[in-house]
């Protein structure tokens, strides 16, 4: 099957993600050359995802830890739901 008809398929499911959210996550996966194309571009976005790679759940100051700790917090409640409870949940509907 060509290459580009199931990256096309995949590119109709992500077309829904943020424009640069696609650009940073391309950024990641670019090599060398695609990168450079990819920096001349958007240089901004390469600096704002250098800088966050570091940081940590890339979060560069106290508001944005504030909301990564919260995202944090109730990924651990979803964790800690009972496995029966959604059993029930289930049954009932």
């Amino acid at each position: 099957m060509p290459r580009f008809f199931m990256e096309y398929r995949k590119s109709i499911r992500l077309s829904s993600e943020p424009f640069y959210a696609l650009i940073m996550a391309a950024m990641r996966q670019a090599d060398t050359n695609n990168l450079e194309k990819l920096q001349q571009a958007w240089p901004n976005v390469l600096d704002e995802l250098r800088k966050r790679y570091n940081a940590p759940g890339g979060a560069l100051d106290d508001q944005e830890m504030a909301v990564l700790q919260r995202e944090m917090e109730l990924d651990n409640l979803l964790d800690e739901r009972d496995p029966e409870d959604e059993e029930d949940d289930q049954d009932e509907e």
